[in-house]
């Protein structure tokens, strides 16, 4: 029996059990550790965020505020200025229009005295145009009496004559009339008497060409019978030689028409050989036909499997195109992207140099926040940490210390700008207050021209002057009158 203090020695499986315990603890512990890392780098990464919105929504108010003032200030003294220029306008608008009824009541005056000159010349025009009228019509009256005479006269005058004409021609139409008779009659006369002449000379010619064309036929006669005798002995010969030549014709008629025959049969066997040729072309040609209708679909999907190819070949051309395009454009993105990481390590090595001896000890600042302002930002946002955002804050974890630089130098950025703003209005208004003060005391051309506060003449200055209205005060004192000075080009800017 062992002894109750003594140790018990463990075996070689125990100790490994012990041992994988062992690792098995630390690997939980190491887990836990991570995962407070995790969530105490979210929290203050979102602190951070928080933090820096609200400094911003803060400094953004100030700026507003600040703003509104200068921009109020700004309103007020132009809504004077505007004032005085408004008075002054509609008093020069008043006086114009005072000057223009004037104007217009004169021209009435003068309308109305030409209109009354006018009627008065038209009336005496009209009377001197009647009067002419008259005349004119009273000479022509006259004109057409006289006319009227003279055309009487001319037409008496006229069909006398005509009268006369028509007397005298119809005397030498009836003289003409029997001069023709009596030619008429004599030239028939003639005419008989030549007639009678020519049919007897006629008569006796036609016997003599009798006579003559007898003796002619009875010559020709009796020269053809002995023509036709002299034919006659002539021909014996031939006429036996074409009866000879007749019996064998009569033989060769035999002999074609039984050639006749042999060729009709010929003939009929040719044309039963060529309807067999054409049937057999026939189904030859439609044998063709589906042949080259199989044809011609094969060529047609043989155009269709080429332009199948050419248009996937011209897909396969486009889509190599296009990734070397957008191969060319990701190289030249990464070369850009290395050329800007180049670029920003050069310029922090730049800057590095350009580092106070505060940012080269303490390069990162600490949250700005006071402890109140950190518990108010952790209970308006509880967020529970999950795994996916913890893998998110461990992959930004290297990125901390740079945003923080890049947060300080974009604040010292936006005010250095804000300060650059505010030097400039402050130089724009010292340049018009020099600009103002060399105007006043300089005399030209120009400067006379505008409104000058300086210029006085006869105690009073070229600027308007605004109405008074004197205020009664307790103890029956008035205040001294104040005037309003506003400058010269502070007027001009605002006119032009």
């Amino acid at each position: 029996m062992p002894k109750k203090g003594k140790k018990v020695p463990l075996s070689d499986e125990e100790q490994l059990l012990l041992f994988q315990q062992k690792l098995l603890a630390d690997e939980e512990m190491a887990k836990k550790k991570e995962r407070l890392l995790s969530q105490f780098l979210k929290d203050k990464l979102a602190k951070e965020e928080h933090n820096s919105a609200l400094n911003l929504n803060k400094i953004n108010t100030q700026w507003r505020t600040v703003l509104r003032e200068v921009k109020t200030k700004e309103l007020h003294k132009d809504i004077e200025i505007l004032s005085q220029t408004f008075e002054r306008v509609v008093d020069c608008k008043n006086s114009v229009i005072k000057s223009l009824a004037k104007d217009l009541s004169e021209a009435e005056e003068q309308y109305a005295h030409a209109l009354r000159s006018h009627l008065h010349n038209v009336d005496q025009l009209l009377a001197l145009q009647r009067r002419r009228l008259n005349l004119l019509e009273e000479s022509y009256n006259m004109e057409l009496e006289t006319l009227t005479k003279e055309f009487e006269t001319e037409r008496k005058m006229i069909i006398d004559q005509h009268e006369k004409e028509i007397h005298y021609l119809q005397d030498v139409f009836m003289a003409m009339e029997q001069n023709y008779i009596d030619t008429e009659y004599e030239s028939k006369l003639e005419f008989q008497s030549m007639w009678d002449d020519l049919k007897n000379k006629n008569l006796e010619e036609k016997h003599f060409l009798r006579l003559q064309l007898e003796n002619i036929v009875e010559d020709l006669w009796r020269r053809f019978q002995e023509a036709l005798k002299n034919y006659t002995d002539a021909t014996e010969d031939r006429k036996i030689a074409f009866e000879a030549l007749k019996v064998k014709d009569e033989k060769s008629s035999k002999e074609i028409e039984a050639q006749m025959k042999k060729i009709q049969k010929l003939q009929d066997a040719i044309g039963v050989l060529k309807g067999k040729i054409m049937v057999h072309s026939r189904e030859s040609e439609e044998q063709n036909q589906y042949i080259r209708d199989d044809k011609e679909l094969i060529l047609v999907q043989l155009r269709k499997l080429k332009a199948q190819r050419t248009q996937a070949r011209g897909v396969s051309q486009e889509n190599l195109v296009k990734l070397t395009l957008e191969s060319n454009a990701t190289l030249k993105a990464l070369k850009k992207i290395v050329n800007k990481g180049e670029k920003i390590l050069k310029l922090a090595e730049i800057c590095r140099k350009y580092e106070t001896e505060e940012e080269k000890v303490l390069p990162f600042y600490s949250s700005i926040l006071t402890p109140e302002e950190q518990a108010e930002i952790v209970e308006n946002n509880p967020e529970e940490l999950t795994e996916e955002l913890a893998k998110v804050m461990m992959d930004y974890t290297g990125m901390e210390n740079f945003w923080k630089r890049y947060n300080k130098v974009k604040l010292e950025q936006l005010s250095l700008q804000r300060r650059r703003t505010q030097l400039f209005e402050i130089n724009e208004k010292l340049r018009e207050m020099l600009k103002q003060y060399l105007n006043g005391i300089s005399v030209s051309d120009e400067v006379l021209s505008q409104l000058n506060p300086l210029f006085i003449v006869n105690h009073r200055s070229n600027l308007p002057q605004p109405l008074s209205i004197p205020i009664a005060h307790p103890g029956g004192k008035q205040r001294p009158t104040s005037y309003n000075i506003i400058e010269a080009a502070h007027v001009i800017s605002h006119t032009l």
